[in-house]
């Protein structure tokens, strides 16, 4: 197990050695005789390989911060909570280069000389720094969003995401406040670049861009989102102190943030969206095809290719469809599977009332869930959630649902947030898969128990592999099942349609990105195979569009989980915990599958043993 911190002391106390006299060391309170014989001085070694590995986390951990200080304060890190990323081109090339000299040494230590702990940081840390250096590669930095949000989503939120617990942390913020106009158009700089080189966004999944803005486009400065955050100063903060820094805040805004907002939606609007291109898959990208087979292995952790996703995608699709045929006949209804569809997409009684009657079921579930956890778990989170309607401003276009983590340490709760827009396109029959999956015991327990592991390095504990987390959130979406938390069959075909839908991502995103599909091809596929929305099933095929990949590793994810837990029951019979099988799965953080394979086998070995001795 690595423990940085115990680096150092080895450290001084090499170079203390490597400095000190050998004569005051051995007669620290005499003269030496004339004629004593000296031992040799100690010869210099090579740290171990653990120490080296340590090292070369802890650095490229410290450097990952203050490279991004959004990032860093995300974590609960304010060293740099004044300033914003530097996303220029040649910053971009600098990050490139120093992730290739840091692969370097890393490629110095010869994992087998590790411990199975630390050869999963090696293995980690490896993969991150391969995947920047070909996103940079790949220029993804020149198309920053996608249909659904971007980076200036997510600094529109600047004042709701950021903890202001004194004077000097309100001062930190008007600083980074006053530094988005440079973000901002470099972001603009790198978008163009974009243009010029064909890496936009396709044009049809960027209807209605710029809206998200509204908010903080607002003219009265003192409703400004950035401004009211400082209201949130603790009351130990002095009144005219408070006044003056509501009042930097205030000329931030003013002279710095709405300017540049409105200068990045102008651009959006006027030149960006107008340049959209008409092709849809990431193939037609310059280099795309390579592009794309490294998007399909960088989502799914696996060395697997398009072609072999897609099938497997589709053979999951059959299954699922037998099962959902089953559910429809235990319910006596009359009519085909798309009739039943039809009946679920129009009926009244599935659908909510009102915004509060959604987010008071959604919140129901949550906590009858909560209630149930310590049945399947041994170690539960210390860090509470919360249940939220998406923001406004961004709920059109937004997915149904998404889980938002905040800082461990922080004085803001996780938040599962829940899409109110459009009521009738979010149906009760998915609220509970939805809310399993979103915050217990999906996203929630996940990331916020990965967040608790302090004998981890610390990105480790911050670190999210697509594959796993996505993965695990499926997967409990079926132990819902187990749990007894779907109450009736449309409940369960509530379910199955979730299930499908992540079965039909691994189809259309391979059909949109290497077999040519357009669009509509995509949005009727999903819509015939599931009882999702038509408003849903547009929204997601325009996610899939405008961020190629990320869809294929939800199912891959959730089928290797289940296939260990198939084999642990198998092996194991009687003696099969399912407490320790998920505190297994968990204990390790969010890691590749492949890593996740060989520790719950090591577990399900191990178990064997144990078993076997009892007997």
């Amino acid at each position: 197990m690595i423990r940085p911190s115990l680096l150092r002391p080895a450290v001084l106390l090499a170079a203390a050695l490597s400095c000190a006299s050998p004569d005051a060391e051995l007669y620290p309170d005499a003269e030496l005789p004339p004629d004593a014989e000296l031992p040799p001085a100690p010869a210099a070694t090579e740290p171990d390989a653990a120490t080296h590995l340590a090292a070369i986390v802890e650095e490229e951990w410290e450097a990952r911060l203050a490279d991004d200080p959004l990032f860093a304060s995300a974590v609960g890190r304010r060293e740099w909570a004044d300033r914003l990323p530097d996303v220029s081109p040649a910053a971009q090339a600098r990050r490139s280069e120093a992730a290739g000299r840091t692969l370097g040494r890393l490629l110095e230590i010869d994992a087998a000389d590790l411990d199975a702990e630390d050869r999963v940081t090696h293995s980690m840390l490896t993969r991150q720094l391969e995947d920047r250096v070909h996103s940079i590669r790949f220029h993804e930095y020149e198309t920053p969003l996608n249909a659904d949000s971007g980076f200036h989503t997510s600094l529109a939120r600047l004042g709701a995401e950021t903890e202001l617990g004194s004077s000097a942390d309100a001062r930190a913020y008007v600083a980074r406040i006053a530094a988005i106009p440079a973000y901002v158009d470099q972001q603009i700089d790198n978008m163009r670049a974009g243009l010029a080189a064909g890496r936009v966004l396709p044009r049809v999944v960027m209807l209605g861009f710029g809206s998200e803005l509204a908010p903080v486009l607002v003219e009265d400065t003192d409703a400004h989102p950035f401004v009211r955050a400082v209201d949130g100063l603790p009351a130990t903060v002095a009144e005219a102190e408070r006044d003056a820094l509501r009042a930097a805040a205030a000329r931030a805004v003013d002279e710095h943030a709405r300017p540049a907002f409105a200068r990045f939606r102008a651009f959006l609007m006027e030149e960006y969206v107008p340049r959209g291109r008409a092709s849809l898959g990431a193939s037609a990208l310059p280099d795309g095809t390579s592009y794309y087979a490294w998007l399909v292995r960088k989502y799914t952790t696996l060395d697997t290719t398009p072609a072999d996703v897609h099938a497997r995608g589709l053979g999951e699709v059959a299954r699922i469809r037998a099962d959902m045929d089953a559910v429809i006949a235990e319910l006596g209804f009359e009519g085909t599977f798309e009739d039943f569809l039809a009946f679920l997409r129009s009926e009244p009684r599935f659908y909510a009332a009102s915004p509060d009657e959604l987010l008071t079921q959604a919140a129901r579930i949550c906590k009858t869930v909560d209630g149930l956890l310590p049945r399947y778990f041994g170690l539960l989170p210390r860090q509470p959630y919360g249940v939220e309607p998406v923001p406004p401003e961004i709920a059109p276009k937004y997915t149904t649902g998404r889980y938002v983590r905040a800082p461990l340490k922080s004085d803001r709760a996780g938040t599962y947030w829940v899409n109110t827009y459009d009521l009738a396109s979010r149906p009760l029959y998915a609220l509970p898969a939805l809310s399993l999956h979103e915050a217990v015991p999906g996203h929630h327990l996940q990331i916020a128990l990965t967040a608790e592991l302090e004998d981890l390095p610390p990105f480790r504990r911050h670190s999210y592999v697509t594959a796993f987390g996505e993965g695990w959130a499926l997967y409990t979406e079926w132990l819902g099942k187990e749990m007894g938390v779907y109450e009736d069959p449309y409940d369960e075909f509530g379910r199955l349609t979730y299930e499908m839908w992540r079965a039909c991502r691994l189809v259309v995103d391979t059909g949109l990105h290497a077999y040519g599909w357009t669009r509509e091809e995509a949005i009727d596929y999903l819509a015939s195979n599931t009882a999702l929305s038509l408003h849903e099933c547009t929204t997601e095929v325009d996610r899939y569009i405008s961020w190629p990949g990320q869809a294929l590793a939800y199912k891959t994810g959730e089928l290797e989980i289940r296939a260990l837990r198939s084999e642990a029951e198998e092996r194991l019979g009687a003696a099969f915990d399912v407490r320790a099988f998920h505190d297994t799965v968990l204990e390790n953080g969010s890691v590749p599958l492949s890593v996740l394979r060989e520790h719950v086998q090591a577990w399900i070995a191990t178990s064997e043993r144990a078993a076997t001795q009892e007997d």
